[in-house]
């Protein structure tokens, strides 16, 4: 009992109506309706950024956002371009966290076209990891 009472997919499951007021989880995406409505219109560079940070690096677990990988985004209308690196030109891992990027900004609803263009100027250096994500990591 106490285990589903923690698990917020357990209680949306079980909860009624009113249950859900209770925990304010209408709230929510009511207060959100207008903004929602604008996101389908144009896309932000807030929006993007926003999904950018579901992108992970795979060795370090971070998101390329706070890790300081992506310089510009640009939205034209309903079209993306972001300006991004690696954390070095021989990162395994780039190709995967390309695709990830692409493929989530691809998912926003209302996109165009996604141009993620790879830059190496300025090269990355752990000095554009976001101040508490490097303090986390002890650097």
């Amino acid at each position: 009992m106490i285990d589903e009472e923690r698990d917020p997919s357990r209680i949306d499951e079980q909860a009624g109506a009113s249950d859900e007021q209770e925990t304010g989880c209408p709230a929510a995406p009511d207060a959100a309706t207008p903004e929602g409505a604008a996101e389908d219109e144009a896309l932000t560079p807030d929006q993007v950024k926003l999904s950018l940070r579901k992108v992970k690096d795979p060795e370090l677990g971070l998101n390329i956002v706070d890790l300081g990988l992506v310089y510009d985004i640009a939205v034209d209308e309903n079209n993306i371009h972001v300006d991004m690196t690696l954390t070095s030109p021989g990162c395994p891992a780039g190709p995967q966290i390309m695709t990830d990027a692409e493929r989530v900004l691809q998912a926003l609803p209302g996109v165009g076209e996604v141009e993620i263009n790879l830059v190496w100027s300025p090269f990355w250096t752990p000095e554009r990891i976001e101040p508490r994500v490097r303090a986390y990591m002890g650097l």
